[in-house]
């Protein structure tokens, strides 16, 4: 009886065990199914407001004739040969109208877009129907509408179009504020042409700065985004649009897991003002900027490296009345955090043009304030517009250089008055080693302006032993600080 009670018991627990362990499996079971998102009902509710953008643009192939020395060999008349030469390079050799025109031809793109309201506005990008002397917005339901543009914002790569038609479906905006990394979003779009194509993925990074767009913190997602997808919605769980598919990383051009959108937010703001009058303005300050990585930031007097650096402050400028100095390192705008030289452009681009704001900066290892009265971002047309005096030769081995006088024609042709001297030479040292080449432009040396090779070297003489100090050269067009580490 004994060893039947024990066996019953050993049953008994066994059987305990299997149904524990069965329902934590069940709930864990039910735990991952309800942290999966089913996505049927958002595409169900929202594809209908995504639409196909296809653009038509006329261009006219010019002739260019046959090269020097050739002609048209003697074809026989009909022969298809003789007239693909005559088509393509022109008669005797000139080009169909003597060299000066060519056979006209279409051109066709794809691209996608969202309705955002029932008036018939459509968001897409810039490049999608840029140029377009067509643009046709295809709905789900096989209706095909000729579209006008309402504004385009090249800088933020948006666009605004108008439809007149009635009965139509909207997308739900949401806001790209709270979004965060990890979470899941779907994007809707015509990829290679194929119409409302689904995709999802997660949020793999936000603030996403692009050396190609200074004015767009991107969404960056692992979502599927190929040709054709430029202009489509990203949605969230909630059915709300948080983004617009714009880029894609791809050295093959395809997906490679790497996509890019614009916050729907920065996109909203730039169709209130497509809406209004027809363009888009933006903050500005006017001056040309650069991250601080940890040598410069050693070099500026910071803890750490953070901000943006001044390189060169346009003339008449906000920055230039409100006091800005080459060197300032911008630490923050209106109270947001600079923490990487992009971040300014935008929290800059988004300021009210007008108003006044309050911007700190890190001037030699000090704090300082500054109050700025914002102007208006200039024309890209706009910014790109903006004697022999004898060279005197100076060696300055410390560093390593050889620098020589600026003539008056090269200050004049640079824009530089009465800074600078232009690097001749440069030797093993830690001029070298800190990047600066022949021909750079040395502006200035820890922090103070550089006028001639003289005063140039009574500078590079009281540099600090051991440190690292800050150098603004100009290289082309372009200025850069250089971190120099100084010998002992």
């Amino acid at each position: 009886m004994k060893r039947v009670a024990s066996k019953r018991l050993v049953t008994s627990l066994f059987v305990s065990l299997f149904l524990l362990l069965s329902a934590n499996m069940a709930q864990a079971l039910s735990f991952t199914g309800d942290r999966l998102p089913d996505f049927t009902q958002l595409v169900k509710d929202n594809s209908a407001a995504v639409v196909n953008i296809s653009t038509t643009q006329k261009i006219k192939r010019r002739y260019h004739g046959m090269p020097p020395g050739m002609e048209i060999p003697d074809i026989p008349e009909g022969s298809p040969f003789g007239d693909f030469l005559r088509r393509f390079f022109g008669e005797e050799g000139q080009g169909g109208d003597g060299g000066s025109g060519g056979e006209e031809f279409e051109t066709q793109s794809l691209g996608s877009g969202f309705i955002i309201d029932e008036s018939g506005y459509v968001v897409t990008n810039n490049h999608v129907i840029k140029d377009a002397d067509e643009i046709i917005v295809r709905l789900s339901d096989r209706r095909e509408l000729k579209a006008k543009v309402v504004g385009t914002d090249p800088r933020s790569d948006m666009a605004l179009l108008k439809v007149e038609a009635s009965d139509l479906p909207v997308v739900k905006i949401g806001t790209s504020e709270n979004i965060e990394v990890g979470e899941w979003v779907m994007a809707i779009g015509s990829p290679f042409g194929f119409d409302h194509s689904v995709s999802v993925g997660v949020i793999s990074a936000i603030g996403r700065n692009l050396p190609s767009e200074n004015y767009v913190p991107f969404i960056q997602t692992d979502v599927a985004i190929n040709p054709g997808n430029s202009g489509g919605p990203l949605f969230n769980l909630d059915g709300e649009v948080i983004g617009i598919n714009s880029q894609i990383y791809s050295r093959t051009g395809g997906f490679m897991g790497l996509s890019f959108a614009i916050p729907i937010d920065v996109a909203m703001d730039v169709v209130k003002q497509l809406k209004t009058k027809g363009r888009v303005s933006r903050g500005w300050l006017g001056i040309l900027i650069q991250d601080v990585n940890r040598e410069l930031a050693e070099s500026f007097g910071m803890k750490q490296p953070q901000g943006a650096v001044v390189l060169r402050i346009v003339e008449d400028s906000p920055a230039e009345k409100a006091g800005f100095k080459v060197g300032d390192v911008v630490v923050e705008f209106n109270g947001k955090e600079i923490f990487h030289s992009s971040d300014l452009p935008i929290a800059v681009g988004r300021a009210p043009v007008g108003k006044k704001a309050r911007v700190k900066v890190i001037r030699e290892g000090k704090s300082k304030i500054l109050t700025v009265t914002i102007d208006e971002l200039p024309s890209e047309e706009e910014l790109t517009g903006q004697s022999s005096d004898k060279p005197a030769k100076l060696k300055t081995n410390r560093l390593g250089l050889t620098v020589e006088a600026l003539n008056a024609e090269q200050r004049k042709r640079l824009d530089l008055g009465e800074r600078g001297v232009i690097v001749r030479d440069v030797v093993k040292g830690p001029a070298r080693d800190a990047g600066i080449r022949p021909g750079d432009i040395i502006l200035m040396l820890n922090s103070k302006d550089v006028k001639d090779p003289a005063q140039f070297k009574q500078l590079v003489k009281s540099l600090p032993k051991g440190k690292s100090v800050p150098v603004l050269i100009q290289r082309g067009n372009a200025p850069v600080f250089l971190p120099i580490k100084v010998p002992e």
